[in-house]
């Protein structure tokens, strides 16, 4: 066979081989298949355990009492935190300060049970007290840690930041009435 007669067989071959696959996949199409939705991009809200439901709740009710509304976070926010409330789930809620919308944020972490709850908030409580803890929040920061049940509850809020300081000092001096402390000893 002459060299210019394979050429040939083989460009026939070839364009027989996509002309083939366009129809396989046009009849797949007509048949009723289509290719898959492209990806939304969503992804599903996480689970709420009962905990941090029931810490929400209390939350809710103490920050109503005073005028204080509370919302799920939009935006996405993670504090500067110990690797054991990392790992934790967690729920991240905002105290609607109208005239300081970037503060107020309060995470709820659930550990489990009271004594894990403990444990991860005296951690967190040591790391807040240190140097590399202490520079992750600006040097006026206060805090609230607080325990309830088998939750975490944190908040950090800093007066140099507050458009409307004093909205944010109530709103600090109601959480310090939440649940039970933490203290954070600087060291």
């Amino acid at each position: 066979m002459s060299r210019g007669r394979r050429a040939s067989r083989g460009t026939v071959g070839a364009a027989g081989l996509a002309l083939a696959s366009a129809l396989l996949l046009a009849g797949c199409w007509g048949a009723g298949l289509a290719p898959p939705p492209a990806p939304t991009g969503e992804t599903p809200a996480p689970s709420v355990s009962a905990p941090m439901q029931a810490t929400r709740v209390q939350l809710e009710g103490t920050l109503r009492a005073a005028g204080i509304s509370l919302v799920d976070e939009e935006a996405p926010f993670r504090p500067a935190e110990t690797a054991g409330l990392a790992a934790a789930p967690r729920i991240v809620l905002r105290a609607v300060l109208p005239d300081d919308p970037g503060q107020g944020r309060i995470v709820v972490y659930d550990l489990g049970d009271a004594q894990a709850a403990y444990a991860a908030a005296r951690e967190m409580a040591a790391y807040l007290a240190t140097g590399p803890g202490r520079v992750q929040f600006p040097s006026d920061a206060r805090f609230a840690l607080r325990l309830l049940g088998s939750t975490v509850v944190f908040s950090s809020w800093s007066e140099a930041a507050a458009p409307d300081p004093e909205a944010g000092r109530r709103l600090m001096v109601l959480l310090d009435g939440f649940g039970i402390p933490v203290p954070i000893q600087p060291s």
